[in-house]
């Protein structure tokens, strides 16, 4: 089983920076799993922003390229997305997911957290 805590977010002026991070506490199998970050803004579907594969590899969604980065620590069960030069598009909730260890489907959910770009 999987169980996601997520932390890190709130409010920043645009241009500036947060980091994210989601934790496994359950922690059984998480360095065997794919784990990606999602957003979601009002009135908009949920979007899949940064994902990391059980190997590190890592892929972004076009919009946050070369601002945004997954990283995992498997000993610490914890995924990270640093988020730097944010824009007033960048606010959303964000969730942590992370697959299903059979068919890579994202099955299990953080919370979510608030993240606010705004002057």
């Amino acid at each position: 089983q999987v169980q996601l805590v997520e932390s890190g977010g709130g409010s920043v002026q645009p241009g500036g920076s947060l980091r994210l991070s989601c934790e496994d506490i359950s922690g059984s199998i998480f360095s065997l799993i794919g784990m990606g970050w999602f957003r979601q803004a009002p009135g908009k579907q949920r979007e899949l922003v940064a994902a990391i594969t059980s190997a590190g590899s890592t892929s972004y969604e076009d919009s946050v390229k070369g601002r945004f980065t997954i990283s995992r620590d498997n000993a610490k069960k914890r995924v990270y997305l640093q988020m730097n030069s944010l824009k007033p598009e960048d606010t959303a909730v964000y969730y942590c997911s992370a697959e299903d260890i059979r068919n890579r489907d994202y099955i299990y959910w953080g919370q979510g957290i608030q993240v606010t770009v705004s002057s």
